[in-house]
């Protein structure tokens, strides 16, 4: 979720992703080379929704809206099993991608006020970032590395809320998907 050493995120900002521990092996070094969010303390994951409400909405009533809306949706796998770029950025694809667009299309439905990367985007790409570099070459040299250790598959079975604290990115809540 970060772009630079806090991403110019500030204390109280929040976020919904997907956490894919089962990428950790083949993107972990990467992320702590090249993407500054892994120093914030967020592991390799597809966002979700961020930036999401501030936390000091977040009311246990948020907690148990988001608890029914994630659990009318069924746990499911995705693969990860190539490359993708968006400018200055190397991430790995889910395949398919469907079930995360629906996640984040039900979060953004349900909180307008909140959409996803604050509309900056017509199409909201499900990723999994691995690097932020200006120099091509860099990710050249990433994404041929990281192209033999694929594909990854995971188990999306639930959505975690964290929370920036204006250092560290911390979990606040879990979610459950049906099943």
């Amino acid at each position: 979720m970060a772009e630079d050493s806090t991403g110019g995120q500030r204390a109280g900002e929040t976020g919904l992703i997907v956490k894919v521990p089962e990428a950790e092996p083949v993107v972990g070094g990467w992320r702590k080379r090249f993407d500054s969010s892994a120093a914030l303390g967020i592991p390799a994951h597809v966002t979700v929704l961020y930036p999401f409400l501030p936390h000091d909405r977040i009311s246990d009533r948020v907690l148990g809206e988001l608890g029914e809306l994630f659990a009318s949706h069924s746990a499911f796998d995705t693969g990860f099993e190539s490359c993708g770029r968006f400018p200055g950025v190397l991430h790995l694809a889910p395949a398919p991608d469907g079930r995360l667009r629906s996640l984040t299309a039900a979060v953004a439905d349900r909180w307008p006020e909140a959409p996803p990367y604050q509309g900056r985007f017509a199409d909201v790409v499900p990723h999994l970032t691995v690097a932020f570099s200006q120099d091509p070459t860099v990710l050249d040299e990433i994404e041929t590395e990281i192209s033999n250790r694929l594909p990854v598959t995971a188990r999306v079975a639930s959505v975690h809320l964290l929370v920036f604290d204006g250092t560290m990115w911390h979990d606040r809540a879990e979610f459950a998907l049906r099943g």
